[in-house]
């Protein structure tokens, strides 16, 4: 059940070549877009999908789950984390990191690829892993922006894969709940300004984050 993707060939993760998508993104304020989003053909997700069976819609063909860092470790000392309804929904998951050799991973380990896996794979679903080729298409596409090596967001990785992934001609993806916040150690202005070049290109659609009522 395990494979890698190859983004540059082929679908990511089983998608349509010109099926509709929802990318769903974790910001808050994604409004009344619930419909919308569980209408499209494919709809995916990121880690603890915020809003998922609210307002933000109720399907997940694909949950993007980070398999390096704090969260990762959190999830895997979470005994209900299989009963979560997002990762009891998704029919497919994506771990954005390849696996980092051992001899890498050392002396804190950073990378828990292994591991996920290993909880995961007893579910039968399909596991993607996102490949090194991925990476370095994605670190270029932020390199103008940044003044060193960039490091990518899980959102931002996944999002590169599935556009990558559909020829010129499908509708653009529709992406939600993108406020491009977080960790302060991802590039956020620059992946704002990849986003927006891609919206311009006509791959993609956004649908920003509606502002807080006051």
């Amino acid at each position: 059940m395990l494979s890698d993707v190859d983004p540059f060939s082929a679908g990511c993760g089983g998608l349509p070549a010109d099926g509709s998508l929802a990318i769903v993104g974790n910001a808050p304020g994604i409004g009344a877009a619930g419909s919308a989003i569980d209408a499209a053909e494919r709809v995916v997700r990121f880690n603890n999908a915020a809003g998922f069976g609210g307002r933000a819609g109720h399907r997940v063909t694909h949950l993007a789950l980070v398999n390096r860092g704090g969260q990762t470790r959190e999830w895997l000392a979470d005994r209900d984390f299989l009963k979560r309804p997002v990762v009891r929904a998704a029919q497919a998951f994506i771990l954005p990191f390849p696996i980092l050799p051992a001899a890498h991973n050392v002396p804190e380990p950073i990378c828990w690829t292994r591991e996920i896996l290993a909880l995961l794979q007893p579910l039968g679903r399909p596991i993607h892993i996102l490949p090194d080729t991925l990476h370095a298409r994605a670190q270029a596409g932020l390199a103008h922006g940044t003044a060193g090596p960039p490091n990518p967001s899980t959102g931002f990785l996944v999002t590169v894969a599935l556009l990558l992934g559909r020829p010129a001609h499908a509708s653009p993806a529709q992406a939600y709940g993108f406020g491009f916040a977080g960790w302060p150690g991802h590039p956020w202005a620059a992946e704002r300004a990849w986003f927006a070049a891609a919206e311009a290109a006509g791959r993609l659609r956004m649908h920003p984050p509606v502002p807080p009522e006051r």
